[in-house]
């Protein structure tokens, strides 16, 4: 019994060791004094710069509502502009503490790169942009179309998956960057461009004529779009899992950028348990009190964010779908603040 016991104890030990070992993203970005944040180069709605350098978008806020609730302080974010190809090992190598960019969960991304997603911010799907002067109503009637498509991305795969079930032929026009895509498809060098559905809705702003364009019906994959972190750090993992959740929580709450102060003087105990004024949740992610309270104010709560930057209050225009709350016909659900 007692070797047994010895055992266990020296077990426990190496592995809590271990895991304190890891845990030092959040160190790391305190004692820098930024968090340093992959986006993508440019996508509208997502993740894009004006003329003076100011990042906008939906993934973009995710950036800024963790460094409110790390550094009390959402401008305090290095934005890391990457592609498709280099936005993993960026991640890998340490170069950011967390991917923010229209990035797919999958199995294999979810295990075979070291990292792990972290929650679902637009739940997307696949789809096909093509100019109305094509005349073509369905996806079914694009049978020996040539297709723009970036490389590095789960797309191609899709593709090829959704010609050959339905017994259709195509051409493949692959490019590294989504600028490269969309530029292609505007020249005439192929018929279709694919992509997620709110990235077409995104790149056809940037055509010369948008409303010439138009995004087929058809959706052929299930693209849920979320952060990512590195594994073996499970403080930095529960941090960004949770200012996504805090988000969702808020709208959830009835929560808002302009009510925040007001609903932090609410009794009712749900509220009570995300303001920190009943309990010590913050704390235990390694933040302060505060951290629910520092996440809305910095870029309201989830149903905010994506009406600003992607609904149809945005350029965009994308209806709210899916990405409803679970309890008004979609499916965004956030585990209670308890």
């Amino acid at each position: 019994m007692k070797r047994v016991t010895l055992v266990f104890t020296l077990a426990f030990a190496a592995g809590f060791t271990a895991q304190t070992a890891t845990a030092q993203t959040l160190k790391t970005v305190k004692d820098r004094g930024m968090l340093s944040c992959g986006v993508s180069q440019g996508l509208p709605g997502f993740s894009s710069p004006d003329d003076k350098g100011n990042w906008t978008g939906l993934d973009v806020d995710v950036c800024r509502a963790i460094a409110a609730a790390v550094l009390n302080d959402p401008t305090k974010v290095k934005f890391v502009p990457l592609s498709a190809k280099d936005r993993f090992t960026a991640l890998q190598s340490g170069e950011i503490d967390v991917l923010s960019r229209n990035t797919t969960w999958t199995l294999s991304r979810d295990t075979s790169l070291g990292a792990s997603f972290t929650g679902v911010t637009y739940y997307d799907g696949q789809g096909f942009l093509v100019k109305k002067s094509l005349k073509v109503n369905s996806a079914l009637e694009l049978n020996s179309a040539s297709v723009c498509v970036q490389t590095g991305t789960t797309t191609e795969q899709n593709l090829a998956d959704y010609f050959k079930g339905n017994n259709m032929k195509y051409e493949v026009i692959a490019f590294a960057s989504a600028d490269e895509t969309v530029k292609a498809y505007e020249s005439g060098r192929c018929d279709v461009f694919t992509s997620d559905v709110s990235q077409l809705y995104a790149e056809r702003l940037k055509v010369a004529n948008p409303t010439e364009h138009v995004v087929l019906p058809e959706v052929i994959s299930k693209e849920p779009l979320g952060p990512m972190v590195r594994h073996g750090d499970d403080q930095w993992f529960d941090i960004v899992k949770w200012t996504l959740f805090a988000m969702v929580g808020a709208e959830e709450l009835g929560v808002t950028q302009k009510n925040v102060d007001e609903m932090a003087k609410s009794d009712k105990p749900e509220l009570k348990r995300a303001f920190g004024t009943d309990g010590n949740l913050g704390e235990q992610l390694g933040l302060t009190k505060d951290w629910f309270a520092r996440i809305v104010k910095a870029v309201g709560n989830y149903g905010e964010s994506f009406e600003r930057n992607v609904g149809v209050g945005s350029k965009l225009q994308i209806a709210r779908g899916i990405n409803q709350l679970w309890n008004k016909g979609g499916i965004q659900y956030a585990p209670p603040i308890r």
